[in-house]
């Protein structure tokens, strides 16, 4: 029920206003409760590196200054004092305006142009659906408490429906925004949510706008919504070759047999080491009747000791490769693995026919493929 805070540090970039022939454009306002001298640092965030493109002073609560006209999509935000929160705003040419409170940054906020103002609608339409949820999480447990669960499961449902008002209002916006930063991220993290399939998305993404398209963080999802295509049920799984615990060289290929999963785990992950238990007993029961597995570590360089180990203390007879790069290994990449545990099912053919199965449903599965 949180508001979703990464989306707080991503901009809405729509149509330009009136443009201004010097190249600048006033960024002034309030700063209620800085004392006159505080110092404004105005980042602008490139890629994964934030810059300081200008610094204003506070006098007698308010501040001014002309800014640089920035005619491409772009993200900035402020810093105040020694404060350590972000304003995010979204220059332009046209003039903006600034309300900054000290004792509240989380509402400080910018106006003047459509992409602030958009912005600051969006925000706030988000903050009205949590509180939405906050008050019915209050009624569900007073429900509970009271033992009434005929209210209980209409305040469930009362909660279903508003998540699902939400996901439209976040389609639609979508769907109108096309010249939007802002809708390219809001995509991402509606298909990280599972609000979107990586099909869906990429419908989306297909009728951006030719400026937001040609951004790196549109080219970034494009690319990420093909690899979730690719591994989502139905698809074909990527084909890799990586070391074994001796160094040879091991292709997804050699592994296959009638079903076979791709395991993705780690030595130091404590829910994959409390899974594997379980693994094992279905491998062992299943294995002679075609079943195949090949775990693929995401171990770090420098603890090969530590992934061979696991691999003997948790008596996973199967197939083993590493690249030992941690979160960057380029199989996991290829994937989409974002968490483990994570596994794939795959029939003869290398087709995914389920995912992320574990416990009683893993077992469930394979027996129903290969049981008696």
């Amino acid at each position: 029920m949180k508001l979703l805070l990464p989306l707080l540090i991503i901009g809405l970039l729509f149509t330009a206003c009136d443009s201004k022939s010097e190249g600048t454009y006033n960024f002034s306002g309030t700063a209620q409760g800085f004392e006159d001298g505080t110092t404004i640092y105005v980042y602008e965030v490139e890629g994964t590196s934030n810059n300081v493109t200008d610094t204003i002073t506070v006098k007698n609560g308010k501040f001014s200054a002309n800014l640089q006209v920035n005619d491409q999509p772009a993200l900035y935000y402020m810093k105040v004092g020694n404060i350590n929160k972000n304003i995010i705003f979204f220059p332009g040419n046209t003039d903006l305006k600034a309300t900054i409170y000290k004792d509240s940054i989380n509402a400080s906020y910018v106006t003047g142009s459509p992409q602030n103002d958009a912005y600051r609608s969006y925000l706030n339409k988000m903050i009205g659906f949590n509180n939405q949820k906050m008050e019915l999480s209050e009624r569900f447990r007073e429900a509970r408490k009271q033992g009434d669960n005929l209210l209980a499961s209409q305040i469930q449902q009362e909660n279903i429906d508003i998540n699902n008002e939400e996901i439209i209002y976040k389609k639609n916006f979508v769907a109108e925004e096309n010249n939007s930063i802002f809708g390219v991220m809001l995509l991402s993290e509606m298909t990280n949510n599972k609000q979107l399939s990586p099909a869906e998305a990429s419908e989306y993404l297909d009728n951006l706008s030719p400026k937001i398209a040609s951004t790196q963080i549109a080219k970034d999802l494009s690319a990420a919504l093909s690899s979730l295509k690719a591994t989502e049920i139905g698809g074909q799984a990527p084909d890799f070759t990586a070391p074994d615990p001796d160094g040879n060289m091991l292709s997804l290929k050699e592994t296959l047999g009638k079903y076979t999963i791709v395991d993705f785990w780690a030595s130091w992950c404590k829910p994959c080491r409390m899974e594997n238990p379980n693994v094992v007993r279905v491998y062992e029961k299943y294995h002679d009747k075609g079943l195949n597995i090949i775990s693929v570590s995401l171990d770090r360089k420098g603890q090969k000791d530590r992934w061979l180990q696991a691999i003997e203390q948790d008596e996973m007879d199967w197939y083993h490769v590493s690249n030992l790069e941690f979160w960057q290994d380029p199989i996991a990449r290829d994937y989409s693995v974002r968490s483990i545990p994570a596994t794939f099912l795959l029939d003869e053919n290398g087709k995914i026919i389920d995912k992320n199965l574990r416990g009683a449903a893993l077992e469930n599965k394979i027996a129903s493929l290969l049981g008696q």
